[in-house]
């Protein structure tokens, strides 16, 4: 199903009341959400335990503190923009969780309820905690903004004509399972659901360069990074974590258009 098709869908799907939308985080543009809050924090914690007990936590001491102190300091922010935005319901169920993985891989995401994992292999690419902030104030943006969420329905809508996330898990469980993973971006590709990548990237980036400049850390350094991570896309094996986020001088262009307003969040 073309691109076009598919928005044009969930647009006539969200003027009918059987079909719950809300809206995203500063843009205020409307998303299709056939998932409740409490089955995808449900979901997110079995997923997140499933995974941790597969994969083997870092035993690199001082980048586990850095994730650690990271996280910590872009939760506050969270908190903070949230409250300030009389949103705080929104992540009052979160129970932030900050872990260093042994892997390779240049990959990092963030489950709903604020389990954030990050892959060694992604620390000499961010370099620093700036870099390292950016990557987790971005990828905390996706969490905070549901676009896992709207990926899940519109991978429901699309692939399963719409049945609920219980009925999915009864009847197709490994199917919906493998499409909740694709949805945060946990070891898989978004697949069909690539093409929205554009849409939720550029509001992840504009949250995320807000939620590190109120935690501390200079927006600015996001230019740099993200230029890091286009030289990266360059070889012969993309990371990983390019297979969901693209990036490209669009990308920097907009995160540049997006400095003036992060930058007036920003107290060193």
């Amino acid at each position: 199903m073309k691109r076009h098709s598919i928005r044009v869908i969930l647009a006539v799907l969200c003027l009918f009341p059987v079909f719950a939308c809300t809206h995203a985080p500063i843009t205020g543009r409307t998303q299709l959400n056939l998932v409740s809050d409490s089955e995808m924090l449900s979901m997110s914690e079995g997923q997140y335990k499933k995974f941790m007990g597969e994969n083997k936590l870092s035993t690199d001491a001082a980048g586990t503190a850095m994730v650690k102190r990271v996280g910590g300091r872009i939760q506050k922010a969270v908190e903070t923009w949230f409250r300030q935005n009389n949103m705080s319901s929104e992540i009052a169920n979160y129970a932030w969780e900050f872990n260093l993985v042994q892997s390779k891989e240049v990959n990092a995401w963030c489950m709903p309820g604020g389990k954030v994992v990050v892959y060694e292999g992604l620390l000499p690419v961010a370099r620093d905690e700036q870099g390292l902030a950016v990557v987790m104030g971005h990828e905390i943006a996706h969490a905070v903004a549901h676009h896992g969420s709207e990926r899940m329905s519109q991978s429901l809508l699309v692939q399963m004509g719409g049945m609920a996330l219980g009925a999915a898990l009864r009847e197709k469980p490994q199917q919906t399972q493998a499409l909740w993973m694709s949805a945060y971006g946990v070891g898989a590709n978004l697949g069909a659901l690539l093409p929205y990548s554009r849409l939720h990237e550029s509001e992840a980036d504009r949250l995320g360069l807000i939620f590190m400049a109120m935690a501390g850390y200079d927006p600015r350094s996001a230019v740099d990074f993200w230029k890091r991570m286009a030289a990266g896309k360059k070889g012969a094996a993309p990371p990983q974590f390019l297979s969901t986020h693209p990036s490209d001088e669009t990308r920097i262009r907009q995160i540049e258009e997006h400095m003036p307003e992060a930058l007036s969040y920003y107290k060193p």
